[in-house]
């Protein structure tokens, strides 16, 4: 698939996450008599709901969760399906912008933090790439670390396109009530939206302005056992 061609801020198209594969990030946080399970994966919308259903018994037999989990993982998987195709054939609008993404992270004993610019218009853009090329080039060997950035890089993404659906309404309704409304911006994303073309000239998805390495230079820390447990105990602490 080619991608789309740059396009006028005020010329939407269909809702998609803006990356190759159209997957959506799923978060699990279920909790049964003191018993806490949590999980974050992509999945993919065009598999039939009988799978889920599927491996939510997969998941709940592999880590010998209760059964009672079984039903609870399959309806949270599939409200949060239900959310995303609430969207689909709907308009969205990206134009000629990027837009900022932060990573936080604990993974283990490893914390990530870095900021980097994203090119919604880029519809082969590939966020586990991207993640697998930031553990090479930060040497990071905690084989769950790529994982946690791309999901990171899609939930925020999924996000944005959630945002441009309803700048879309937003813009349809001001229309219907004023003649000559002007398009009005995501909040999030709108303020940093700039022409890539003119700035950069590059088609990549992921901009570092020279300008700005100081600003946005990865940040990467490993922890010792002790720094996470105490991390673990006021995290425990917080979610009470």
């Amino acid at each position: 698939m080619k991608p789309l061609p740059w396009s006028s801020s005020k010329i939407p198209v269909k809702f998609r996450i803006p990356t190759a594969d159209n997957l959506i990030p799923i978060r699990l946080d279920i909790e049964i008599d003191g018993q806490r399970f949590r999980d974050a994966f992509t999945w993919n919308p065009s598999d039939p709901d009988s799978e889920v259903v599927v491996f939510a018994k997969r998941t709940v037999k592999d880590l010998k969760l209760p059964p009672g989990f079984v039903t609870q993982i399959a309806q949270s998987i599939q409200t949060q399906l239900a959310e995303f195709r609430s969207f689909e054939g709907q308009d969205m609008y990206t134009g000629e912008k990027i837009v900022p993404i932060k990573i936080d992270l604990r993974v283990n004993h490893t914390l990530i933090r870095d900021h980097f610019l994203w090119d919604l218009n880029n519809f082969e853009s590939d966020p586990e790439e991207f993640a697998r090329a930031f553990c090479r080039d930060m040497g990071l060997e905690d084989p769950e670390v790529g994982p946690a950035i791309a999901f990171s890089i899609r939930e925020q993404l999924y996000e944005i396109a959630m945002q441009g659906v309803a700048s879309v309404r937003e813009t349809r309704i001001n229309k219907k009530g004023r003649r000559g409304a002007e398009y009005i911006p995501p909040s999030k994303a709108g303020g940093t939206a700039v022409d890539l073309v003119k700035l950069f000239g590059s088609k990549s998805s992921v901009i570092r302005k020279r300008k700005e390495w100081d600003v946005y230079e990865p940040i990467v820390d490993i922890m010792s056992s002790e720094e996470v447990d105490i991390l673990e105990a006021t995290e425990e602490r917080h979610a009470r």
